[in-house]
């Protein structure tokens, strides 16, 4: 279990991941600098973006300005990117690497993942994952892995994977606790890391969160990350106020006990706040 937020899980492959890391999605491009200094500085150490948020750049001037801030070296913090679904090809997903390498300033990522797999079977994503693999050899990325896979999608992926996936970063909260996906995961060996963990904020005032948080004078909020980080589940958190990139670093200092985990994971079901990646596909 988890003690701090700077502490980190070991993956497939032996690289060492922080558990608890901060997001970028939908922050502005000249907002995000000052979003991920906050976050290096309040002791994040795992910072996650993507081509489609289109603030690599951003994100890359914030890295620049946290380190300087803390005194940090680059290899203090994990940075990951992902691939967007219209540039699956192997030539376009190496230049889509090397475009989101040269945005961050960065000599290298530690995490690049294919974003969605779209469903167009095997086509989707298969030319993709070799290009991954080969950045993979050629030291390019620490590890790689995959976004918003189902079964069905890693199912094929093994079938030709040189290299298998060693993280799916996916929907994850009490509304989509995704029961069957995790014990997947963990028979593979797959780290779970999971994206809009407090449902944007859909699930706030449930009778349920608002009992326990009285209980543990803690914020609904931190009472979400805590369940999930107590299912062993990594994750990723946003807010593009600094306070708040504190508050959600506040899970450590309690422990919700089996009956308090089981009352948030009866609250489980099939409710996303995104899209289904077994019927939805962004592709061309």
């Amino acid at each position: 279990m988890l003690q701090t937020l700077k502490d980190t899980v070991t993956l497939a492959n032996q690289v060492e991941i922080p558990g608890v890391g901060i997001g970028v999605f939908q922050v502005d491009d000249l907002q995000t600098p000052a979003v991920v200094r906050a976050g290096i500085e309040a002791g994040y150490r795992l910072i996650d973006t993507a081509q489609i948020y289109q603030n690599e750049h951003g994100t890359g001037l914030g890295i620049k300005a946290g380190l300087a801030a803390t005194g940090l070296a680059r290899q203090a913090l994990f940075v990951t990117s992902k691939v967007w679904n219209t540039y699956l090809t192997y030539d376009e997903t190496i230049a889509a690497f090397e475009k989101s390498l040269a945005q961050l300033d960065l000599a290298y990522l530690d995490l690049y993942l294919i974003h969605w797999p779209g469903t167009q079977g095997d086509a989707a994503f298969k030319a993709s994952w070799q290009a991954l693999e080969d950045l993979y050899d050629q030291g390019k990325i620490r590890a790689i892995g995959v976004s918003n896979f189902a079964q069905i999608h890693l199912e094929k992926l093994f079938e030709y994977a040189r290299v298998k996936p060693v993280l799916n970063q996916i929907e994850f909260h009490p509304q989509l606790n995704q029961t069957t996906l995790l014990a997947y995961l963990a028979q593979h060996d797959i780290k779970a890391q999971a994206w809009s963990p407090l449902m944007q904020g859909r699930l706030f005032g449930h009778p349920v969160l608002v009992k326990l948080a009285a209980k543990h004078h803690k914020s609904e909020a931190q009472i979400i990350l805590r369940w999930i980080m107590q299912h062993d589940v990594l994750l990723i958190t946003k807010s593009v106020s600094a306070q708040r990139l504190s508050d959600n670093a506040a899970i450590f200092d309690f422990i919700l006990d089996e009956t308090e985990m089981a009352a948030l994971d009866t609250l489980g079901g099939e409710v996303r706040v995104g899209p289904n990646p077994v019927s939805f596909n962004f592709g061309r």
